[in-house]
């Protein structure tokens, strides 16, 4: 059996001792990653293969005799021939076809999981409108105040930089602090649906507040109410997809947070340029009022969705809620053999699960094993980029942006909405281009594009005349836009959803999650004081420089994950992070002999071995 990961620290800790040699401190963490996945004796999974398959090892005898007991024990006896059939399908998917056990129907049922992947139940297709209108949510929440800024600063005579910056940032700063760490209280209490439920009804609840300030510091409460929602539901909404979801289709669900977050971003948008001439006699700020208080449209109809949907049935076998979860699955699958798979696998998996989990401190397995370790510095990266490469200043501020650059009030609005919709199109290629092209590829091709393209946008504001002037920094931003759609926007979520083993992964993505919310707090937050100081060419070439860092980072340091197993993202990540560096390093010359010279080069040396 794979050893436990805190042996891998004494392991690592007594080759380092003894070594002599700088290169056999550097592989020690690998072969011993190797070593793990090589123990397993005749007949028995390794820890790694249990994680990919928690059936793997088991005779048939000894799977049905376990399909049995579990079948008494949770009190699931009136479907144990479908757990039995099921559970034979998931010990080896690929071979269902010679299981004599299954019907012709059934084996056409799972034939068409692979030709009809698409053919869902109605409760699947309702259940990725849920979780698609809490996105919209989370995006409109975002960009509604790009136009409402531009009037409730003069109405309530805000003229302080780091004064707005606070009231715009105030719900990053609420989610950092506060609203990332209760998700876990609010998933174990309320569930799934509860905790998008209670979010969807706080940014409900927040915008009528904010449509309703009378003060600066209103406002601001209104704002940081909202806070309290946008950690818990950007995690937990992804997740409830994931679980819910069967496996041939579960990737592409999750990829759609990003893609609709990007549409209720353009909304927020829309609303800024549909409400930007209504006035009322009586009403001060009537305009900006409606801006925010049509943020409070999406959360009111996910709210009465949300109950219409099953809970996760992970979620209910934790608390050993077993009938429910089957009940659930019965929904979520086309048939009742394939609900009774899946129910067995997730209820084996879980244990895997518990056992990795027994007797350790999670935060501190965390940041303690180099290979979690790792992961988390990796999960830190591409978030900390993901706000530091501008995009949320831009969000939050295209409108000022453009109002410095010479357009109008309503042209700047209008102009504002031109990146919503450029941000959402250039979205949809990410569910494919993430997957085939890879996420460190993704990155290292738009890091530096958006670079240069920030760049641009700064140095046109040195442009005289006002018509190529406007027309340039439109251009930059728009350009900028479209190439961090399919790069720095869907890759960070995705990123550190598959880094971390699955034992820490739920404390890795709160702390994921803390970290963009927190730099994106700094972002709102400084872009106004910072493009008073050093005026729009310096404030642009601030963040040039972020992409431009992200890029040397990402090509040194930064580990490819796409379509890893959990072996071999042990292996990846087990690399010391110096090895990494070194051999991209000198792997410099045969980029240029091959693509700058187009000169004849021997095959790239491999960085890992998963033989």
């Amino acid at each position: 059996m794979r050893e436990d990961p805190t042996k891998r620290e004494i392991i690592s800790a007594d080759h380092r001792e003894n070594s002599s040699s700088v290169e056999e401190q550097e592989f020690t963490d690998v072969e011993v990653a190797r070593s793990w996945s090589k123990e397993a004796g005749a007949g028995k999974a390794t820890e790694t293969e249990k994680q990919k398959n928690p059936l793997a090892g088991l005779t048939k005898e000894e799977l049905l005799a376990d399909v049995e007991a579990f079948a008494r024990e949770k009190n699931l006896q009136h479907v144990v021939d479908d757990l039995k059939r099921g559970a034979l399908v998931a010990q080896d998917p690929r071979r269902f076809e010679s299981l004599s056990e299954l019907s012709d129907n059934e084996k056409d049922l799972l034939r068409r999981e692979k030709t009809h992947k698409w053919r869902q139940p109605f409760m699947m297709y309702f259940m990725t409108i849920l979780c698609a209108g809490s996105a919209i949510v989370q995006g409109m929440d975002q960009t509604a105040v790009n136009g409402a800024q531009e009037f409730y600063f003069d109405e309530f005579n805000i003229t302080n930089e780091w004064m707005k910056g606070l009231i715009n940032g105030a719900p990053y700063l609420c989610s950092c602090v506060i609203g990332c760490w209760t998700t876990a209280p609010l998933n174990k209490y309320f569930g799934r649906r509860g905790c998008i439920f209670i979010c969807c009804f706080i940014s409900f609840a927040a915008s009528f507040w904010m449509a309703a300030a009378h003060t600066w510091w209103n406002l601001f409460l209104g704002r940081f109410l909202l806070g309290f929602a946008v950690g818990a539901k950007s995690t937990t909404t992804p997740v409830y997809g994931a679980e819910c979801s069967p496996a041939n289709i579960r990737g592409a669900l999750v990829m759609m947070w990003q893609m609709w977050t990007a549409f209720g971003i353009m909304l927020g948008y829309i609303a800024s340029v549909a409400f930007m001439d209504v006035r009322h006699s009586t009403i001060p700020g009537f305009n900006w009022r409606l801006m925010l208080g049509s943020t409070a449209i999406p959360p009111f109809f996910v709210c009465i969705q949300v109950y219409f949907c099953p809970e996760s049935p992970r979620w209910y076998m934790i608390r050993n809620r077993y009938q429910s979860a089957y009940h659930a699955l019965c929904k979520f699958r086309p048939s009742s053999l394939q609900a009774a798979r899946d129910l067995y696998y997730i209820h084996s998996a879980l244990k895997v699960e518990a056992k990795l989990r027994e007797g350790k401190n999670l935060w501190s397995e965390m940041f303690t094993i180099p290979r979690n370790r790792r992961a988390a510095q990796s999960s830190f990266f591409v978030m900390f980029m993901q706000q530091f490469c501008g995009v949320n200043a831009i969000m939050y501020y295209s409108s000022s942006m453009f109002r410095e650059a010479g357009f109008d009030r309503r042209m700047a609005l209008v102009t504002s909405l031109g990146c919503g919709i450029t941000n959402w199109i250039f979205a949809l290629p990410a569910v494919y281009t993430i997957d085939t092209f890879g996420r460190r590829n993704l990155l290292l091709t738009t890091f530096p594009l958006m670079s240069l393209f920030l760049l641009f946008t700064g140095f046109s504001f040195w442009i005289p005349d006002l018509t190529p002037r406007t027309a340039c920094v439109a251009t930059g931003i728009y350009l900028y836009m479209i190439v961090y759609s399919p790069g720095e926007g869907p890759v960070p979520f995705t990123y550190s959803a598959e880094a971390f083993p699955l034992y820490v992964r739920d404390v890795g993505m709160s702390f994921a999650t803390a970290t963009t919310w927190g730099f994106n707090f700094i972002v709102s937050l400084t872009w106004p004081a910072l493009q008073t100081a050093f005026k729009p060419q310096g404030a642009f070439g601030w963040y040039a420089a972020w992409n431009l860092f992200g890029w040397i980072f990402c090509y040194f340091c930064l580990p490819e994950t796409k379509a890893m197993s959990l072996e071999e993202l042990d292996q990846v990540f087990a690399l010391p992070t110096r090895k990494h560096f070194n051999h991209y390093r000198m792997m410099l010359p045969w980029y240029f002999k091959k693509y700058i010279l187009r000169a004849d080069v021997p095959p790239q040396k491999q960085l890992y071995d998963y033989s």
